[in-house]
C-alpha cells in the first residue's frame, strides 16, 4: 500500500507519507467516507476495516473497481476543498453543510426532473443524515463515471439515478423483498453488472440508431441520435414502458429490426429543409413581413411619415390587411409544423397530433374571419364612397377580431414585462398552467423559465428599439419609398416591345419584380448591417466602463507602474478577512473596494517609499515581477540584457523600492544637470528632485549602492576605507542639516559623476581583465575629486583628511592593495554593479525594451487588467478547485529534428523559417546556450550552434523551441501547466513574510520552474539535506495545496495505439509526462479478449520515483465511440477531471504565467450573481498569437480578436445570449457533470460540438459571462486554403444548427429580443451572408431578363424608373458588407479602444493595401457555398485544417479542386451575365454600367483571381507552366480502381458531387430547378443572333436546340472515333476529325451564304449553349443513380464534363497565366502577402530564393 499508485492523493492509504493527507479536511473527508458502521455488507465480499462507502456501494450495485478508485478522489477532493473555503476555519470533523452543498448541486437535475415528470423524489433526507447525503452523492458519482458515452443523456442518469436510490433506500430501510423474502438487494449486484446489465444495453441501442447514421449520408429523421434517446425519459413513459431496463421494451430495439412499435423520433424531428429559417425564427420573418406590407401599403397612397398617412382612414384601413397576412403565416406555419414534425405522433403523443391539426384549422379560420371582413369593409365602402357609419362598423368589427387575434401577442407582452411571472409559470409543475399553455408549445424539460431579470430586460431591449428604429427608418425612408414611384410608372407602361416570344402578359411586371428583389433581400439582411453598427458602439461603451485599453504603450506603462505594487496587492493577494459575510458588512466592503479601485485607477496609491506597511507589499510585487520577467526569458522573449532591465531586484542595504532599471534610465543625469545648475537652497533643490519619483529612487539607490560597493572592495582597515566613510558620514550629515548645497560645488557634481562610472567600469572588468591595480587608480581618482573639486567647505576637507592619515602607495602587489575585490562568483555583487552601471550611465529613456512585441503586448495587457474589475482573489487554500481539459487526435507534439530539416518544394524548412519569423526570439535563445568556447562578446554562427545542440539529447532544446511557436501540444501543455506554476507561487506569497518571500527563488526551482539552463532541469525535485525539516514540510505543504486545487488531463485517445505503433508523437507525450509533473494522459485502450474488443478509459502519469510511466485508473467502456470525435474523447476523459471548475482548452491554444495568476479571480465569478442567476459558464478573452506570419493570418487574426474580444462582450452584455462559441471558456464542473456534459456528440447534426454546450446551457437555465481581465492564446490558420477549410467546417456546422432542436427551442422560448440577439450572432450571419450573393444573382438575373426579353429598352425611352436611389442604396448596403467592411467595423473600433484611434485607422488602411478586402469577399462565397449546401443537401463533415506553417506554393490543380464549385464557377456565372448585360444592355453610358457592375465584377473577379493572389509564388511564371502541366495530368489521368481525388479529376468530381447523391427528393429537385437557369441563356440570346433576323417565334428557340443536339452527335463521333482509333488506326482517326472539321466548315460557308447567318454569331452562340451544356451536365448529376444503368450515356456524361473542367481550369487559368508573365507582379505580390512580416524584419525574398548563405544551417 505504501508504494500504491495514486493520482493527487493517496486516499487509498490515508498513512502514506504525503503532505495532504496531514490536512484536517483531506483527514475528515476520508473518514467521513469510511462511516460503514452498520451498514448490511454485501454477500462474497471479503470486507476490511480500510473499506469505505464507495467500497460499499461498488459492491453491492456492480460498479467496475477502477470507478470507485476513481470516484473515491473524486468526491474526496470536492469535500475537502470545499471544507477548505468554509468561515471560520473547520475543525477536523466534516461540516453537515459542505456534504449537504455537494450533494444538492450533484442531483439538482435529478430532483428537478422529478418534478417536472410528477416522480416523487428518491433521496430520503433527514436533517442530520451526513452519511445519507454522502452516499446519494457517491451513487450518482459512480452512476456518471461509468455510464460512457450516456453522460451525453443527463435524464437517463437521472433514470438510473432514481431506480438506483430506490434500490439504496430500501437496502438503507431494512426491507425484504416481496419475491425472495429476504433482504432487499439491488436488481443489478453481481460484479461489473452495472456496466454489463445497466450501461451496456443502453449503449447498444444508442450504437444501433448511431449505425444507421451511415457517416451523416443518412436523413437526420431517419435515426434517433443523443438527444432523441434522452428525451424519451421526459415523460413518464419511461416508467411505465421501459421499467427499470426491460429488455423487452420497444425503447432497446435496434433500428431494421422489423417491430412495429419500435420507439422513433422523440420531442423534434430534424428534416433537411430551407423552411426551417422561417420555422425556427417565425416571429422574426413574420415581423419583417408585416412591417414591409405595412411600409408598402402606407407608401403607396402617399409618401409622407407613417404617422402623417395612417390618418387618412383608406390608408388605415389598407394597413390592417397585414392581418390577414399574418393569419396566413400563422397557417404556413402550422402547415410546416405538420409536415416536419408529423412522425413525432404516436399512441403515446397523440396530443401533439391533435394540436398541430387544431392549429391549422384555427389559421385557416382566422384568414377566412378577416378575409370575409376586410372584403365587407371594402364594400360598403366602395358603395358608400366614403367612410360612413356603416362602412365604419365593418371597419371597428374588423379592428375587434383583431384585437382577439392579438391577445397571445399582448400577453406574451405583459409576461415579457413580468419576467419573473414567465417564468414561475414555466417552472410551475401545476397542471393548470400546463393545460394553459399547452395551445402554445409542446411541455419540455428544457427552454423553461429562460427570462431575466428586468434590468437586464431594459438593457437589451433598449438595444434593439434602437437597432430597429434604425433599420425601419432606413427601409422607410430610403429603401421602399423610392421605389414606389418608379414602380407606379412602369406598370402604367402598356407598348413594351418584346424580344422573344412571349407567354404572359404584363411582362412590365416581371419589371417590378427584377427592381424590387435586391432590394427585398437586402430588406431582409439589412438588420444585421445595423446590429453591427450598433453593437461596435456599444462593445466600445462596455469596454470604456471596464477600463480597457488604458495602457497602450512603454510610456503608459511607465507612468502607472509606481501604482503597480497596490494594483497587485488588492487583486491578486487575497484580503484579509477572517469573519463571516454579513449584509452590511458586505456593502461596506464592496464600497472600500470600489473607492480603492478609483484610487488605483487614478493615481492615488502611494507608491516607492518603503514604508513598514508597504514592505511586504513591495516584495510580492517585485518576486511576481521578476518571476514573469523570468519566465519571458525562459520563452526567449527578452534576452539577458533586458532581463537585468525589467528585475526589480530586493536589496536590504537600499532604502527605496527599487523600480526596474528600464524606469531608472536617464535619472541620475538628468538629476546631475537639475543640481548642476541648481541656485536656490536644500529643500528646494530636494523638492524638484522629489517632482519625478523615480528620480528620488534612482539618485537614492546609486547613492547607497555607491557605498555598499566601496564598502566591499576597500578593504575594512584601511586607510582609504576609514577616508571614504568619513566622506559618507560628511555628507549624510550635510543632507541631514540641510546644508548640502552650500558644503559641496553643484557644478562640479558631474565630475564625481564620471569619475564613480569609471570605477564601476574598471571593477566589472575585474572578473576578465584581473587588474586590481586600476581600481585602486579609480579610487585614488574618485578621492581626489570629492575631496578637492566638489568639496565647497575646507573645514569638510580638513576633516575628512584628518580622519586617517594617507600612508599606501601603490606598488603593484596584491597583498598591499587597499582593495579586495569579489570573486567572479559572487553573481550578487556584480548583478548590483551591473544595475548600477546602468543607472548612471544611460542617456536617453529605454522605451524599446523589452523590444519585442509579443513581450511589450504581454506587460501592457496584464498591466491593463489590474486595473480592471475583477473579484478579489481568495487565498489558494480557499479557492476553487479547477481542472483544465484538452482534447487531442493525432496533431504534432513535439517537432522531429527531421520534420524542422526537410525542405519543402522552395527549398526552405520549417526552422529556417521560424528563424527568419522569430529572428529575436532565436538570437535570445542562442544567447540562453552560450558556447563555453567563446567569448562573451563573440557570436556563434547558426551552424556550429545547431549542430552543438543536437549532440544534446537528440537536439531537444531546439526542438522544444520551434515547437513552443507552432500550433504543437508541447505549446498548448506548456501554457496549461503555468497554471500550476501560478498557484505554487501563489500559495507561497498568500502565507510568506517578508523574509520568506526572499528566500522563494528556491522553492520555485525545486518544484516546477524551468531554468536558465533549459528545459530539461525543469520539475527536478531535490531536497537539501541542509534544509530545516519544518521548512521542507511547510513547502511540501504548499505544493499539495496547488495540487489539490488544479488537474490537467489531455485527452489523447489514440496514445495507446501510438505507444504500440512507437509512433513519435507517443513518445512526445511521453517527454511531456516526464517533464510536467501535474500532466495527466487519459486514452482509450483497446484490449483483444478472445473474439472480442474491450475498450477502457485509462488515466497514466509519470512517476518520478520509480521513473516511469505509471496507470492510474482504467474504467472499462461499453464499446467504442459512436458519436463525433471530439466531444467523444472529451467525454471518456471527463471523469478524471477534478474540481469545481472546468476549462476546455484545444490543442491549438496556450495559456501565459501572468495570465494564470488570475486564474482564482475568475474563479470568484460562479459566485456572483449576473442578473438573476450565477455563471454556468465564464467566457474568456483570447489572443490570436498567429497573426504575424502574413497577411491572410493578419486579416484572420484580426477578425477572430474583434470576434472573441467586442463581439462576445456584447452578446454577454448587454444581450444575455453568449454562448460557448469555443475556448478557453470556464464550465461550472458539477452543474454540467449532470446536464449532459460539456459538448453535444451526435453525428453530422453537432458537428460544431462545442457551440451545443452554450446552446444546452441557456435551454437549462444557466448563464454565460465573459470577462476581459484575463486573456488565452489562440492560434489559428495561417493559409488561404486552412482558413477556407476552417470556414467550410463552421459554415456547414451552421447548416446543421439551423436543423436541430437546440436551435429551434432557443428561437421560440427566448423573449423577442433576445431571440434576435441569438438569431443575429449565430445561424442569422451565415443566413445573410448567403443573402448578400443571392443579392448579386437576383441583380443580375433581373438585368439580363429585362436586357434580353427587351423589358429595359422599352421601359429606358419612356422612363428612368430602372436606376433610382433604391436600389443604388441597396447595392451599396451590399457592397459593404461584400467588401469585408461590415467585418471590419468591429475590428477598428476594438483596435480603436485598445490600441488608439490613429493606429486603428492606419492598420485599417494597411489591411487594403494589403487587399483584405478581396479575403473577405472571397471568404463570403466559402462561406454561403457551404452554408446553402448543407442546408440544402447535408455533407457537413469534420475539416482537419493542419495548423501547419503554409509558405509554400500551392499548385493549380490543389486549389481546383479546392474552389472549383464554390467560387470559380460561380465566378464564371456571374462573369457570363455581365458580359451579357453589357452586351445587350440600354445604358446612356459606360460610366453607367461601370457604376451598376462594379460590386459584381469585383466579386466574380475576386472569386475566381483570390487563391493565386494569396497563394505564394502563385504569379511565378515557372510554378504557372508547372501548374498548367500538373493539372492536366490530373485532368485526364484514368487511373484504377482505387484512386485518390488528388490523382484523378474523375474521382474528385465523383467525391465532390457525393451529397447529391444523399440528400433527399426535395433536395434533388430544388437542385433540378435552380439549374435550369442555365437554360435561359439560350432562351434569351438566341432571338439576338443575326441569323433569327427578329424572329420572335418559338419556333427559332426550338431551332436552336439542334445546335445542341449537333454539337452532342460531334462529341460521340470524335469521342468514339478517339477511343477506339486513336491508337492503333491513327490515320483514320485523323481522316474522321478532317472529316468533321470538314463539315462544320461547308455548314458554316452555307449559312453565311444563304442566310443572315454573321462569324460574330458563332462567338455570341457560346453564350447561349455553353451555359445550356452545363445546366444539362448539372442535371444529369442528380440523375446519377438512373444514368448509371446505361454505361455508355454515363461515359458520355464523364467525358463532357471532363472538358467543361478542361475550359473551366483554362478560363480561370488565363488571367493566372497573364498577370504571371507582366515583370514585377510577383514582387508585389509578396509584398502584399508579407508586408507585416518584412516590418519585423522578414527576408521573404530569401525564404522563395531558399538562398543558402554563410550561416544557413544543413536544411538549406
Amino acid at each position: 500500500m505504501a508504494n500504491s499508485v495514486y493520482n493527487i492523493l493517496p486516499v487509498d492509504n490515508p498513512l502514506a507519507d504525503h503532505a495532504a493527507l496531514l490536512f484536517p479536511e483531506v483527514r475528515a473527508s476520508i473518514a467521513a467516507l469510511r462511516t460503514v458502521g452498520e451498514l448490511r455488507k454485501p454477500n462474497g465480499v471479503r470486507w476490511t476495516h480500510d473499506m469505505d462507502l464507495l467500497d460499499w456501494l461498488g459492491a453491492w450495485f456492480g460498479f467496475q473497481e477502477g470507478n470507485v478508485k476513481n470516484q473515491r478522489e473524486h468526491l474526496v477532493l470536492l469535500l475537502a476543498n470545499a471544507q477548505m473555503r468554509l468561515q471560520p476555519q473547520a475543525t477536523n470533523r466534516l461540516d453537515a453543510k459542505v456534504v449537504k452543498k455537494i450533494r444538492k448541486k450533484v442531483t439538482a437535475n435529478y430532483v428537478s426532473w422529478c418534478n417536472f415528470i410528477r416522480q416523487r423524489s428518491n433521496l430520503e433526507l433527514t436533517e442530520e443524515d451526513e452519511r445519507l447525503e454522502l452516499l446519494y452523492t457517491a451513487l450518482f458519482l459512480l452512476i456518471w463515471g461509468e455510464s460512457a458515452n450516456l453522460r451525453f443523456m443527463p435524464e437517463c442518469l437521472c433514470y438510473m439515478f432514481h431506480h438506483m436510490s430506490r434500490e439504496l433506500n430500501r437496502m438503507l430501510n431494512r426491507s425484504i423483498d416481496e419475491h425472495s423474502a429476504m433482504p432487499a438487494k439491488p436488481k443489478y449486484s453481481e460484479p461489473n453488472e452495472f456496466l454489463n446489465k445497466v450501461v451496456t444495453p443502453l449503449y447498444k441501442a444508442v450504437q444501433a440508431e448511431a449505425k444507421v447514421n451511415k457517416d451523416g449520408k443518412a436523413p437526420h429523421s431517419q435515426w434517433r441520435n443523443y438527444d432523441d434517446m434522452n428525451e424519451y425519459f421526459w415523460t413518464n413513459r419511461c416508467f411505465k414502458r421501459l421499467g427499470w431496463l426491460e429488455e423487452s421494451s420497444n425503447y432497446l430495439v435496434a433500428p431494421g429490426s422489423g417491430t412495429k412499435h419500435k420507439v422513433g423520433k422523440t420531442g423534434f424531428v430534424e428534416q433537411r429543409s430551407f423552411f426551417n429559417i422561417f420555422r425556427s425564427f417565425d416571429r422574426l420573418w413574420i415581423g419583417h413581413i408585416l412591417v414591409l406590407q405595412a411600409i408598402i401599403v402606407t407608401l403607396w397612397s402617399g409618401t409622407g411619415a407613417p404617422w402623417i398617412e395612417l390618418q387618412n382612414r383608406d390608408s388605415l384601413a389598407r394597413f390592417l390587411a397585414i392581418f390577414i397576412t399574418w393569419a396566413a403565416l400563422r397557417f404556413f406555419q402550422g402547415f410546416m409544423d405538420l409536415c416536419m414534425q408529423h412522425s413525432l405522433v404516436s399512441r403515446d403523443t397523440l396530443l401533439i397530433g391533435v394540436r398541430m391539426v387544431l392549429k391549422l384549422l384555427v389559421a385557416a379560420g382566422w384568414i377566412v374571419i378577416f378575409t370575409v371582413f376586410y372584403r365587407d369593409m371594402w364594400k360598403q365602402r366602395h358603395h358608400d364612397h366614403a367612410w360612413t357609419k356603416a362602412a365604419n362598423k365593418y371597419l371597428i368589427q374588423y379592428v375587434e377580431a383583431a384585437a382577439v387575434f392579438v391577445i397571445p401577442e399582448v400577453l406574451a407582452l405583459l409576461l415579457f414585462i413580468i419576467p419573473w411571472l414567465r417564468n414561475a409559470i414555466e417552472n410551475s409543475s401545476w397542471r393548470i398552467f400546463h393545460i394553459l399553455t399547452w395551445w402554445f408549445q409542446s411541455r419540455i424539460y428544457v427552454a423553461r423559465g429562460l427570462r431575466e431579470g428586468l434590468f437586464d430586460n431594459f438593457k437589451y431591449t433598449l438595444f434593439w428599439v434602437l437597432v430597429l428604429a434604425s433599420k425601419f427608418a432606413f427601409s422607410y425612408f430610403l429603401q421602399i419609398k423610392p421605389l414606389i414611384k418608379p414602380t407606379k410608372e412602369i406598370l402604367r407602361i402598356t407598348d413594351i416591345q418584346y424580344k422573344w416570344p412571349q407567354f404572359f402578359s404584363h411582362g412590365n411586371r416581371a419589371a417590378v419584380v427584377a427592381l424590387w428583389a435586391p432590394v427585398i433581400l437586402i430588406y431582409f439582411m439589412d438588420m444585421q448591417i445595423w446590429y453591427t453598427i450598433w453593437s461596435s458602439v456599444v462593445g466600445a461603451l462596455v469596454g470604456l466602463f471596464e477600463h480597457l485599453g488604458e495602457i497602450r504603450n512603454v510610456l503608459q506603462l511607465r507612468q502607472r507602474f509606481q501604482i503597480f505594487p497596490s494594483a497587485v496587492q488588492f487583486n491578486l493577494m487575497p484580503e484579509e478577512v477572517a469573519l463571516p459575510p454579513q449584509f452590511f458588512r458586505s456593502w461596506w466592503v464592496y464600497a472600500k473596494a470600489v473607492f480603492t479601485r478609483f484610487k488605483l485607477r487614478y493615481g492615488w496609491a502611494a507608491g516607492g517609499v518603503k514604508e513598514d506597511s508597504k514592505q511586504l507589499e513591495a516584495g510580492r510585487f517585485a518576486k511576481m515581477w521578476n518571476h514573469i520577467v523570468d519566465i519571458f526569458r525562459e520563452e526567449d522573449l527578452i534576452s539577458d540584457s533586458e532581463l537585468e532591465l525589467l528585475e526589480m531586484p530586493s536589496t536590504q542595504h537600499i532604502s527605496v523600492f527599487q523600480w526596474p532599471s528600464t524606469l531608472l534610465a536617464n535619472e541620475v543625469r538628468l538629476a546631475v544637470e537639475q543640481v548642476q545648475k541648481h541656485k536656490g537652497n536644500d529643500k528646494s533643490l530636494w523638492k524638484k528632485i522629489c517632482a519625478n519619483d523615480y528620480r528620488r529612487c534612482a539618485v537614492i539607490e546609486s547613492y547607497e549602492t555607491i557605498k555598499f560597493v566601496l564598502q566591499e572592495i576597500v578593504r575594512e582597515n584601511t586607510t582609504e576605507y576609514q577616508r571614504f566613510l568619513s566622506i559618507y558620514e560628511e555628507i549624510d550629515m550635510s543632507i541631514r542639516q540641510s546644508k548640502f548645497t552650500t558644503t559641496f560645488k553643484l557644478k562640479e557634481l558631474p565630475k564625481v559623476h564620471e569619475a564613480v562610472l569609471e570605477l564601476v567600469k574598471d571593477v566589472l572588468a575585474w572578473p576578465t581583465h584581473n587588474d586590481p591595480v586600476k581600481v585602486v587608480v579609480r579610487l585614488q581618482n574618485l578621492y581626489e575629486v570629492v575631496l578637492c573639486d566638489f568639496t565647497k567647505d575646507m573645514l569638510v576637507e580638513t576633516k575628512i583628511r584628518d580622519s586617517a592619515p594617507y600612508e599606501h602607495q601603490a606598488n603593484g602587489q596584491d597583498s598591499e592593495l587597499p582593495v579586495e575585490l569579489p570573486s567572479a562568483d559572487n553573481h550578487s555583487f556584480f548583478k548590483q554593479l551591473k544595475r548600477l552601471q546602468t543607472t548612471l550611465s544611460t542617456k536617453e529613456s529605454l522605451f524599446n525594451v523589452p523590444k519585442g512585441l509579443e513581450a511589450r503586448r504581454r506587460i501592457s495587457f496584464f498591466s491593463n487588467s489590474l486595473f480592471m474589475t475583477m473579484p478579489r482573489a481568495p487565498s489558494v487554500d480557499k479557492m476553487l478547485a479547477f481542472s483544465v481539459l484538452t482534447p487531442y487526435y493525432k496533431e504534432d507534439v513535439i517537432y522531429s529534428m527531421k520534420a524542422l530539416s526537410q525542405l519543402n518544394e522552395d527549398g526552405v524548412s520549417i526552422l529556417y523559417y521560424l528563424k527568419m519569423i522569430f529572428a529575436d526570439d532565436w538570437q535570445n535563445f542562442k544567447q540562453r546556450f552560450p558556447n563555453p568556447d567563446l567569448k562573451p562578446d563573440q557570436l556563434e554562427n547558426d551552424t556550429t550552434f545547431i549542430a552543438r545542440m543536437e549532440a544534446l539529447d537528440d537536439a531537444i532544446e531546439i526542438r522544444m523551441w520551434a515547437s513552443y511557436r507552432g500550433q504543437t501540444l508541447a505549446r498548448t501543455v506548456r501554457g496549461m501547466m503555468y497554471y500550476e506554476r501560478a498557484l505554487e507561487f501563489l500559495a507561497f506569497l498568500d502565507t510568506a513574510s517578508e523574509s520568506e518571500v526572499l528566500g522563494f527563488k528556491e522553492l520555485v526551482v525545486r518544484s516546477s520552474s524551468l531554468s536558465r539552463e533549459g528545459s530539461l532541469s525543469r520539475h527536478k525535485a531535490s531536497t537539501s539535506d541542509s534544509q530545516p525539516l519544518d521548512t521542507q514540510a511547510a513547502q511540501n505543504a504548499l505544493l499539495a495545496t496547488a495540487a489539490m486545487k488544479f488537474t490537467y488531463v489531455v485527452a489523447a485517445q489514440e496514445y495507446g495505439r501510438q505507444k504500440v505503433d512507437k509512433d513519435d508523437r507517443a513518445w512526445g507525450i511521453s517527454w511531456l509526462m516526464r517533464t510536467y509533473k501535474g500532466l495527466r494522459i487519459a486514452y482509450v485502450d483497446k484490449v483483444e479478449v478472445g473474439s472480442e474488443s474491450h475498450c477502457f478509459s485509462v488515466l497514466v502519469k509519470y512517476d518520478p520515483i520509480i521513473q516511469e510511466e505509471v496507470e492510474i485508473y482504467r474504467v472499462r467502456l461499453p464499446g467504442p465511440f459512436i458519436g463525433e470525435g471530439k466531444p467523444e474523447n472529451q467525454n471518456h476523459a471527463i471523469i478524471f477531471t477534478r474540481g469545481d471548475a472546468l476549462q476546455t482548452i484545444d490543442m491549438n491554444q496556450e495559456m501565459y504565467f501572468e495570465e494564470a495568476l488570475k486564474m482564482r479571480n475568475l474563479l470568484q465569478e460562479f459566485n456572483k450573481y449576473y442578473g438573476i442567476r450565477k455563471p454556468a459558464i465564464l467566457g474568456v478573452r483570447e489572443h490570436v498569437f498567429t497573426g504575424a506570419v502574413s497577411s491572410l493570418a493578419w486579416f484572420m487574426s484580426a477578425q477572430e480578436t474583434s470576434f472573441v474580444t467586442l463581439g462576445q462582450r456584447v452578446l454577454a452584455n448587454p444581450l444575455k445570449v453568449r454562448m460557448h462559441y469555443g475556448h478557453p471558456d470556464v464550465f461550472d464542473r458539477l452543474w454540467f457533470l449532470s446536464r449532459g456534459g460539456i459538448s453535444k456528440a451526435s453525428k453530422t447534426i453537432n458537428i460544431s460540438e462545442d457551440i451545443f454546450a452554450g446552446f444546452n446551457c441557456t435551454e437549462r437555465g444557466g448563464t454565460v459571462t465573459h470577462h476581459e481581465y484575463i486573456q488565452a492564446g489562440k492560434g489559428r490558420d495561417v493559409g488561404l486554403n486552412q482558413i477556407s477549410m476552417f470556414e467550410a467546417k463552421v459554415s456547414s456546422g451552421n447548416g446543421e444548427q439551423v436543423l436541430s432542436r437546440d436551435v429551434y427551442r432557443l428561437g421560440h422560448h427566448l423573449d423577442f429580443f433576445r431571440m434576435l440577439s441569438f438569431y443575429y450572432t449565430t445561424v442569422g450571419f451565415f443566413i445573410n451572408n448567403m443573402i448578400i450573393v443571392l443579392v448579386v444573382y437576383a441583380f443580375l438575373w433581373g438585368r439580363v431578363y429585362l436586357t434580353l426579353s427587351g423589358v429595359e429598352a422599352s421601359l429606358s425611352n419612356t422612363s428612368d424608373a430602372l436606376h433610382n436611389t433604391a436600389l443604388t442604396a441597396a447595392l451599396n448596403q451590399q457592397f459593404l458588407v461584400q467588401l469585408g467592411l461590415l467585418t471590419a467595423l468591429p475590428m477598428i473600433v476594438e483596435n480603436a479602444l485598445e490600441h488608439g484611434f490613429l493606429r486603428a485607422l492606419w492598420e485599417f488602411f494597411t489591411m487594403q493595401l494589403q487587399l483584405a478586402s478581396v479575403f473577405f469577399t472571397f471568404s463570403m462565397g466559402t462561406r454561403a457555398h457551404y452554408f446553402g449546401r448543407t442546408l440544402l443537401h447535408g455533407g457537413a463533415k469534420y475539416r482537419p485544417t493542419g495548423r501547419g506553417f503554409v509558405v509554400k506554393h500551392e499548385s493549380f490543380a490543389v486549389n481546383y479542386r479546392f474552389y472549383a464549385r464554390s467560387h470559380f464557377t460561380k465566378g464564371i456565372e456571374l462573369i457570363l451575365l455581365l458580359i451579357v448585360y453589357e452586351t445587350y444592355g440600354s445604358f446612356h453610358s459606360s460610366v453607367t454600367y461601370v457604376l451598376i457592375t462594379v460590386t459584381s465584377w469585383f466579386l466574380a473577379l475576386t472569386w475566381i483571381l483570390a487563391p493565386f493572389i494569396f497563394n505564394p509564388s502563385g504569379f511565378d511564371w515557372l510554378k504557372t507552366v508547372e501548374d498548367y502541366d500538373d493539372f492536366m495530368s490530373w485532368l485526364w489521368y484514368k487511373g484504377g480502381i482505387i484512386t485518390d481525388p488528388e490523382q484523378s479529376w474523375e474521382a474528385w468530381w465523383l467525391e465532390e458531387q457525393g451529397h447529391l447523391r444523399t440528400t433527399g427528393f426535395w433536395g434533388k429537385v430544388l437542385d433540378i430547378v435552380l439549374d435550369l437557369r442555365f437554360f435561359f441563356f439560350q432562351y434569351g440570346i438566341v432571338y439576338h443572333l443575326h441569323i433569327a433576323s427578329n424572329n420572335h417565334s418559338i419556333a427559332v428557340y426550338l431551332a436552336s436546340w439542334s445546335y445542341v443536339v449537333v454539337a452532342g452527335v460531334i462529341n460521340s463521333i470524335l469521342s468514339y472515333a478517339h477511343e477506339h482509333y486513336a491508337a492503333r488506326r491513327h490515320r483514320l482517326y485523323r481522316a474522321i476529325q478532317a472529316i468533321v472539321l470538314i463539315v462544320v466548315v461547308t455548314v458554316i460557308t452555307v449559312l453565311l451564304i444563304e442566310t443572315p447567318f454573321k462569324l460574330l454569331d458563332l462567338l455570341t452562340s457560346l453564350l447561349a449553349f455553353v451555359p445550356t451544356g452545363w445546366g444539362i451536365l448539372q442535371i444529369c448529376l442528380v440523375l446519377r443513380p438512373l444514368l448509371e444503368r446505361f454505361t455508355w450515356a454515363w461515359g458520355v456524361v464523364v467525358a463532357v464534363a471532363r472538358l467543361y473542367e478542361m475550359f473551366i481550369g483554362l478560363i480561370v487559368m488565363a488571367p493566372v497565366a497573364i498577370l504571371s508573365w507582366l515583370p514585377g507582379f510577383q514582387a508585389m505580390q509578396t509584398r502584399v502577402l508579407f508586408n507585416e512580416a518584412f516590418s519585423r524584419g522578414l527576408q521573404i525574398s530569401r525564404i522563395f530564393a531558399g538562398k543558402k548563405n554563410s550561416d544557413s544551417w544543413k536544411a538549406q
